[in-house]
């Protein structure tokens, strides 16, 4: 479960009787006792019990101008001072800030805050001569009558500005009128002739390139003797990435999106994003498909929104009148419950699908595709599609921030690996039944279950000083079986998963209780602690099952990555068998998309991984890798495979959105731009040449309804004006040979209704007030674009007739009341959607 961040600018000053009864808390000063008058008994401040900040403080209450320049800012430095900016902004006061991005040092989301909170009203920039050291540190504030400098050693964070040793002093432009022009006069032209704005743009950049510099090691260690030593109360706000992500999220919602997605590696503080994220919002539903989830969501909800109007809906808990419903999907996904009796389709202002890789199944689809928020948030840190489940269609491909693994640990919000891939030579995995991309089950199950094995984990487990180690495994008997092996040698162990229980195996609190306390030194589960669990002190994990899904392996792997007192890193143990799939294993712990090539010539050390992350591969195994590439089947057979396999998934043939939605990633990059091998550009052909058409689709295969088919899957569309135009011929399933103004402007105006749509009309200068437009605007644009072109390029099915705006041909009417052509028509206008949001996405991406 996510962990929620203590509130970094909370601080009490002690232990001093010049500073007796004085106390930071929320950035506001509270006095007792003391005059203010003493805290000015010398111009020099040298840190220690003279707080910097405390200076400053009166400074900002007094100044007309201000000016700052610094070497780095630190997000705990910029809370302390942002209210305080704040109100100097509120009175007028002009602000300039000049930092440096010299060696990482000024954090990302220091920046983030600062224009959140904001805005452009501070003019914001970085010192940009490279390869040039920035070490300055002032502050100047400019009055009517006089104006004040503080230099010293004083970057924005929080040790500088209250109880580290720094050295600053303070003197005003009458004191030394010569000392203070130069100083101000050097910052005019660094600001003004050497610096570059910070715009969005720049600071996405930066941050994305951004990785956590090993001088920070001496700020944490710092900054945890504080919070440690402080006695007033923590509250609950944003930190490190939530901060990104909050400011990401606003800004999706302004360019019109009403769904996203935030892609965040377990640790970083998801479910309470979302609570921050969702405190604008008066009815808020959080979904997710365990109790332990919702429980722990509403806790986090709590604590953010101050709030106990809390309520659940699921099991015995069926609450509808509460601001905040936290619901099991297993429930609230049914359709007894998804009706006006119980919750209006817009209800919910604010929706927070939790786990959303879980999203593409049935109950969560059931839910999504009834409620209409304002906006709904999906939160996953495994999205992969090499699963066969592309979970950002789900939100329109509108991936709003993401940090993955790879990039979290570099950033230091999670401590770094040592992987040890180990040869296992006790199992022939070419001696066990593979089908449809699976082994099975019971073969593999009774493989894995050798003394042999046992013993082969058990001296790598001895390896190690392993204090709370977690491993998992294949299913029930495996996992008793190594919970028996390991406890028969003097390891403490159990066996967690569902269902009927066994002699070694144990409830799942209570061997979470046993392993938090010691009483236990290894849990072996069996999809029981993928999600959802939160205990840092792991500080190893065993991976004793093929590698089979991409988003089972980086579940398992994040178990142990979060940050722990004196937790340097977490050792991984992976037995690696010649098992299919085994050579994706470099690729995802390098966080890298799957490239035969690269597993065909790579060494093990050539790989990109993770700063200061060890990865050991036995030589044995890296020859498995090239000998997997080698062995790989042509494109064409690729795509057959994955067909069936996706076939087989779903229980039924697959549409061309679902074969787009499930096909395996690396396969679809080879085949997008290969308009032969892609069989989404010509499905039904490729249906007809693999037998898949039934009967009523061979009739029509030979008609001019595939012809009609093809040219919706084909069409050029570098917007998307057509698709309403189409839907307004396919008329909810009642096609129609020729349509109206009246049925122009009802589509046009549905179909920009929603959020991810009409993102582009706000884009561009002509259509930016669309939700303003009437009958009129629209069929201008209609007539003008879509209409005219579909005319002149496709005249063989569109024509014009008097009386309506567009019309098909004549030859197209005897297709329109065959069941099989609604259907294609349908599933080919779906398709050239989302394939139009996916390509937005990623050309969006390329520009950034």
């Amino acid at each position: 479960m996510d962990i929620g961040f203590k509130n970094e600018s909370v601080y009490s000053i002690k232990g001093t009787e010049l500073l007796e009864g004085i106390c930071i808390k929320e950035d506001n000063i509270v006095e007792k006792e003391i005059a203010l008058d003493s805290m000015y008994t010398s111009n020099a401040i040298t840190g220690g019990i003279d707080f910097l900040y405390y200076r400053l403080k009166e400074s900002f209450k007094n100044a007309k101008r201000i000016d700052i320049i610094v070497s780095f800012l630190m997000e705990s430095g910029v809370k302390m001072i942002l209210n305080d900016l704040e109100e100097a902004l509120d009175r007028g006061v002009s602000i300039r800030i000049l930092t440096g991005n010299y060696l990482n040092i000024t954090q990302p989301q220091a920046l983030y805050l600062l224009k959140d909170k904001l805005k452009d009203r501070v003019d914001l920039r970085f010192y940009n001569i490279k390869n040039k050291s920035f070490h300055p540190k002032s502050y100047m504030f400019h009055g009517d009558v006089d104006s004040e400098i503080y230099i010293g050693s004083s970057n924005i964070s929080r040790g500088a500005l209250t109880s580290s040793i720094e050295w600053n002093y303070r003197f005003t432009k009458s004191q030394h009128n010569n000392d203070f022009n130069v100083f101000y006069n050097n910052f005019e032209d660094l600001f003004n002739n050497h610096s570059l704005e910070i715009t969005d743009e720049v600071l996405k950049d930066y941050s994305k390139s951004w990785t956590k510099p090993n001088v920070y090691k001496d700020f944490e260690k710092s900054d945890v003797e504080e919070i440690e030593e402080s006695n007033v109360s923590n509250l609950f706000e944003p930190r490190g990435a939530q901060i990104e992500a909050l400011y990401a999220l606003k800004q999706c919602r302004e360019e019109g999106y009403d769904k996203g997605l935030v892609v965040a590696a377990t640790g970083i503080g998801k479910t309470y994003l979302a609570a921050f994220d969702s405190i604008k919002y008066e009815r808020v539903l959080f979904i997710a498909h365990r109790e332990e989830i919702i429980k722990q969501a509403a806790i986090s909800f709590k604590n953010v929104r101050n709030s106990d109007d809390i309520g659940y809906f699921y099991g015995n808990n069926k609450d509808t009148d509460n601001k905040c419903i936290f619901a099991l999907v297993q429930t609230l996904g049914k359709e007894e419950y998804l009706n006006c009796k119980y919750f209006p389709r817009n209800y919910f202002d604010y929706i927070v699908v939790d786990e959303f890789h879980h999203a593409v199944s049935g109950n969560y689809k059931n839910i999504m595709e009834y409620f209409k928020p304002k906006f709904l948030l999906g939160l996953t840190a495994t999205p992969e599609r090499l699963d066969s489940k592309d979970v950002f269609s789900l939100c329109d491909y509108n991936n709003v921030y993401e940090v993955r693994l790879k990039d979290a640990i570099n950033k230091g919000y999670l401590v770094p690996f040592r992987y040890y891939g180990i040869y296992d030579e006790t199992v022939s995995y070419e001696d066990i039944e593979f089908k449809n991309g699976k082994y099975n089950d019971k073969e593999l199950e009774e493989a894995l279950m050798l003394s042999k094995r046992g013993n082969l984990i058990l001296n790598n487990y001895l390896k190690y000083n392993s204090k709370t180690a977690m491993g998992f495994c294949t299913s029930r008997k495996h996992a008793e079986y190594m919970a028996k092996y390991f406890s028969e040698k003097g390891i403490e162990s159990v066996a967690v998963y569902s269902g009927e229980t066994g002699e070694y195996s144990e409830e799942r609190k209570v061997a979470l209780a046993k392993l938090s306390s010691g009483e236990i030194k290894v849990v072996f589960s069996v999809d029981m602690f993928n999600e959802g669990v939160d205990i840092p002190s792991i500080d190893m994990v065993m991976s004793l099952r093929p590698t089979q899904s991409p988003t089972v392996f980086l579940q398992q792997l994040g178990r142990g990555l979060r940050k722990y007192k004196d937790k340097a890193y977490l050792n991984v143990l992976d037995f690696i068998g010649n098992y299919k799939k085994a050579n994706l294993i470099p690729f995802l712990l390098s966080g890298k998309d799957y490239n035969k090539g690269e597993s065909k010539n790579n060494k093990q050390g050539d790989y990109d991984y993770p700063e200061e992350c060890v990865i050991d591969f036995d030589f044995r195994i890296v020859d498995i890798f090239k000998a997997q590439a080698e062995k790989e089947m042509k494109i064409k057979d690729k795509i057959l495979e994955e067909y069936k396999t996706i076939k087989e998934d779903l229980g039924h043939r697959p549409s061309r959105v679902e074969f787009f939605t499930n096909i395996d990633n690396e396969i679809y990059e080879n085949i997008k731009s290969n308009s032969k091998l892609n069989p989404l550009t010509n499905y039904m052909e490729f249906l007809y040449e693999n037998e898949e058409l039934n009967k009523e689709e061979k009739e029509l295969y030979n008609t001019r309804g595939r012809e009609f088919i093809n040219m919706i899957e084909t069409t050029s569309m570098s917007k998307t004006y057509k698709m309403p135009v189409l839907l307004s011929f396919y008329n909810n399933g009642n096609l129609k040979m020729e349509v109206d103004e009246e049925d122009i402007y009802n589509n046009f105006k549905e179909f920009y209704e929603k959020g991810s749509n009409g993102v582009d009309m706000l884009q561009h200068k002509g259509t930016k007030d669309f939700k303003n437009w009437g009958k009129k605007e629209y069929l201008k644009l209609a007539k003008e674009n879509p209409v005219k072109f579909l005319i002149q390029t496709h005249g063989e099915f569109f024509r014009k007739k008097d009386g309506s705006v567009i019309a098909l041909q004549e030859d197209l009417k005897d297709c329109l009341d065959k069941g099989e052509f609604r259907w294609h028509f349908r599933d080919a206008v779906e398709l050239r959607i989302m394939v139009y949001y996916k390509t937005r996405f990623e050309d969006k991406n390329k520009s950034n």
